[in-house]
């Protein structure tokens, strides 16, 4: 029997020839991840074991939820993480001042690459580079950090054929929205999403981001994509030795799901699930209060692009508020270079630092109850936000650029 991307990168990771899914097995990793919220109860469990770090070289440590320090106790949990760093004196220990969010900047830094096995807190995002990467408890994360190991129970697959022409106005959010609501949030329960086709190629590396990033919101493992061209050519100069890791001819799928982008149009997810999507144009005027433009699903420098694009020469509608976070501080110096940030600023809206903010409801951004925001983060779960009765409608950049101008929830062919 054959086996899929994912199968064979677990396989190859526990020292196996052949894994099938439903295998129980106990893989070495590559990198291990943690941010101020998973890290602090994860260290206190690796304190446990009474070991050192498995390899501090390995090990990845992003503070970046609640920094800025948003209050005492993220000062605290921050603090947790910097000292653990210092002890154990690990190399890739970045405060977001420093760098930005950490599924913007691992990929952005070389950290993760082709055929490497990741683990850490919705880490989906590296299968856009043909790595495995999941999410796992603390628990399991303070193990790791101590034998740098894990188990896993092999996933099923689903392949996702892509097919088709991007439209201008298509983004990878609306490809994966899209996806979501065919198959519902538990539609891929602990399988792979494996994606294929020839509208591979349509896609650029901020769009692979964006879909493997919320693999996790249809109820994932993980999310992966085939190492083509535009694969290396982004990893030219951040990470040159790897393997491409192929699936077999007779690799045995639970599924099939095909996708003709030809055919899409601009969504939103509506409150409070990723998966209740809808069609800019079924739906009447929805007047916001918010537009959140940022996050490790849309931060990145083609995101700020598209959205900068629309708002030039524009501005925020008077009853909106704009927020863009750049994903990484790279990315907010290459949007100052390119005169994105004077684009934003000049249309009404507040550029932040690089950090999660408002996508956990932290800060930045908070929704007063009643008050209603579209945003380029990966969940709109009630009270997300804010107020338990406050509403997060979904978007790609170019949707909630619109939205901003618009002040209700519009595709970019309605702005004028």
């Amino acid at each position: 029997m054959g086996m899929t991307m994912t199968q064979k990168i677990l396989a190859k990771h526990a020292g196996k020839d052949l894994v099938k899914p439903g295998d129980l097995i106990t893989c070495r990793l590559d990198r291990v991840l943690a941010n101020d919220i998973t890290a602090p109860p994860a260290i206190k469990e690796f304190e446990k074991i009474g070991r050192p770090v498995f390899d501090k070289d390995r090990i990845v440590l992003v503070p970046d939820h609640f920094i800025p320090n948003k209050d005492i106790k993220s000062a605290g949990l921050a603090k947790i993480v910097r000292d653990f760093a210092k002890a154990h004196h690990i190399t890739h220990y970045y405060e977001t001042g420093r760098a930005g969010i950490e599924h913007v900047i691992l990929p952005e830094k070389g950290i993760v690459g082709p055929g490497m096995l990741t683990i850490g807190s919705h880490t989906c995002t590296y299968g856009a580079l043909g790595g495995f990467a999941t999410g796992v408890g603390s628990t399991d994360l303070g193990a790791a950090m101590a034998t740098g190991t894990c188990w896993f129970k092999v996933p099923e697959a689903i392949k996702v054929i892509i097919t088709g022409k991007k439209p201008a106005d298509i983004t990878g959010k609306d490809v994966m929205l899209t996806l979501i609501g065919m198959i519902g949030v538990d539609g891929a329960l602990y399988q792979s999403l494996e994606f294929t086709g020839d509208g591979i190629a349509e896609l650029s590396m901020t769009d692979r981001f964006t879909m493997a990033n919320m693999a996790i919101e249809a109820g994932a493992k993980n999310g992966i994509f085939p190492v083509d061209e535009k694969t290396k050519a982004y990893e030219q100069g951040r990470v040159e030795d790897y393997e491409i890791v192929t699936e077999d001819s007779d690799a045995v799928y639970k599924r099939t799901v095909t996708i003709d982008l030809t055919a899409l149009t601009p969504v939103v997810a509506f409150p409070h699930l990723p998966g209740n999507t809808k069609a800019i144009g079924t739906f009447g005027d929805i007047p916001i209060d918010q537009v959140v433009i940022g996050s490790c699903t849309n931060g990145r420098l083609e995101d700020l692009a598209i959205a900068a694009k629309i708002l030039e020469g524009r501005t925020v509608h008077p009853d909106v508020r704009c927020i863009v976070i750049p994903g990484s501080q790279e990315v907010y110096k290459e949007a100052m270079k390119k005169g994105y940030i004077d684009t934003f600023i000049d249309a009404g809206c507040v550029v932040s630092t690089p950090t999660c903010g408002p996508c956990l409801g932290g800060y930045m951004g908070i929704l007063a109850a009643g008050e209603r925001c579209v945003s380029t983060t990966n969940r709109n779960f009630r009270g997300r936000m804010g107020h338990v009765d406050s509403e997060v409608y979904l978007a790609g950049p170019q949707v909630a650029a619109a939205s901003a101008i618009l002040g209700k929830i519009a595709a970019p062919k309605e702005v004028k």
